[in-house]
């Protein structure tokens, strides 16, 4: 692989340039849940796809459909595909990236400004909103094309991109452009595809590189309880139905202070792990410490390794998230609201799909606020979710990977499973009838979606010394192409 040496000497001396560019791509508050950003998220699309333009790539910006805020219609950003290469003896890979962030503001506990790349060259990391959701992985790839392209390298397999700007707001239309790009057949722009790859997760510590076959689903509820015809004082507590003492009876009763789901029927179906699987957790370079040491304190439920990582991604769990339309603000305020909402989600694993759990959440809550007898007014509203999805990690995108891994990082990878969501996995995995693997650059100490997140400038670089190199090996490895 003499060319493969040539562009990490590429990656290293160009290191400078490449951490500007995260600079200027974290600059761009694409913060996609917030329709007063959604002008941001239309540039930094149009950014990506000239970015991808300057390196040869064939792209196309497409339409994803329109909402209605406030009396406005918006247009949501487009999803940028992208395609060089199209040698049919090579292997053809898509990638998939997202350039739309979640929120951030200063006062929210962030040490630096949130959209400002700070490069803290003493510790080695770079903070800012995106630097590894997703920005920081989307351009390890422009910095893998750039290094070819500079050097005049030939790729060493065919490459098709797929970029979103709506992932932190449920990726609206993408399913359907998936299925429609897949229906055209050889017309279609995934047409040809032999594998997926994904990096937009996380390494399970600080310490050893991993790649993630598994991913738990969502499914996202809302409980809206009303009764008074506006906000009472508390002076009318004691003579009438109050919503939020119903609403917190109903959230107390879906889940046990130890994580257990208590909703009927939500454990049928999945399998108990055998000894076999167990020393699989147990193998794994991971500790109680590490979960501890990401959560900030120590709070895990099992002191059992094997426990710990199957409550967090092999098993079910439930989570209480907030409540709306109650006062929250600095200080007392003697109110009864009208009307609260009590947001809840559950993480899904297999046999478990949305649809199926929907019913057994809905009808357990239903018959619950039944037995409180009171006279206030209760529905359950499904908000939005995705299906769990496994994959094989006899493939061999895999073993290509696992190989790149162990070029770069000297380790051989943890292979794992995680607890949250990416639903468009499952709809490339259904559609094209592909493997598809979730190779990582940040690590499990990244703090995405918190304040003052992060990415390791090793991991910048070596991250994207491990994408080319995952292409050189994909090309090298035998498979049926």
């Amino acid at each position: 692989m003499a060319n493969l040496k040539d562009v990490h000497g590429y990656v290293d001396s160009h290191a400078d340039d490449f951490i500007q560019r995260l600079s200027e791509a974290v600059a761009i508050p694409s913060v996609s849940t917030d329709p007063s950003r959604r002008g941001d998220v239309h540039r930094m699309a149009l950014w990506l796809e000239n970015q991808l333009k300057r390196y040869g790539v064939q792209t196309r910006a497409v339409p994803l459909g329109q909402q209605e805020v406030e009396g406005k219609i918006l247009e949501y950003p487009p999803a940028i595909l992208g395609r060089i290469g199209d040698d049919s003896k090579k292997k053809t890979i898509l990638i998939y990236g997202h350039f739309d962030v979640q929120p951030a503001e200063k006062s929210d506990g962030w040490d630096t400004e949130p959209f400002e790349l700070h490069v803290d060259r003493e510790s080695g990391k770079m903070f800012g909103r995106g630097s590894t959701d997703d920005k920081g992985p989307v351009l390890g790839w422009l910095n893998v094309l750039e290094a070819h392209h500079a050097l005049r390298i030939e790729l060493p397999v065919n490459l098709r991109f797929c970029f979103e700007g709506l992932e932190e707001d449920g990726s609206q239309g993408l399913d359907d452009l998936i299925v429609t790009e897949t229906s055209k057949g050889p017309q279609g722009w995934f047409h040809g595809v032999d594998c997926v790859c994904i990096s937009d997760n996380y390494w399970l510590n600080t310490r050893t590189p991993c790649l993630t076959y598994g991913l738990r689903g969502i499914a996202y509820y809302q409980i809206i309880v009303s009764g008074p015809g506006s906000d009472l004082h508390s002076g009318m507590g004691g003579a009438v139905y109050e919503p939020m003492t119903t609403l917190i009876s109903l959230m107390g009763k879906l889940v046990s202070v130890e994580g257990r789901i208590l909703i009927p029927g939500v454990y049928d179906g999945i399998s108990v792990a055998d000894s076999s699987e167990l020393q699989k957790y147990q193998d794994l370079d991971y500790s109680v410490a590490d979960l501890e040491k990401v959560a900030g304190g120590p709070i895990s439920l099992s002191d059992d390794k094997a426990t710990v990582l199957m409550g967090r991604t092999r098993e079910p769990s439930l989570s209480l998230h907030g409540i709306e339309g109650a006062y929250s603000g600095a200080g007392g305020k003697t109110v009864i609201p009208a009307t609260v909402s009590g947001k809840f989600s559950l993480r899904l694993v297999p046999p478990q799909t949305p649809d199926d759990i929907t019913k057994k959440v809905v009808s357990f809550i239903e018959d619950e606020f039944a037995k409180l007898k009171t006279k206030l007014k209760m529905k359950v509203e499904f908000v939005g979710g995705g299906k769990p999805w496994v994959a094989d990690t006899n493939h061999w995108s895999y073993e290509a990977a696992k190989r790149a891994t162990e070029t770069v990082w000297g380790k051989t990878p943890n292979y794992t499973r995680e607890g949250g969501s990416i639903p468009v996995t499952l709809t490339f995995a259904d559609n094209l009838g592909v493997n598809v693997l979730l190779l990582p650059m940040g690590r499990a100490d990244d703090g995405a979606h918190s304040t003052n997140e992060k990415l390791d400038i090793s991991n910048f670089l070596n991250g994207t010394k491990l994408l080319g190199t995952y292409l050189y090996e994909v090309a090298n490895i035998n498979s049926d192409k």
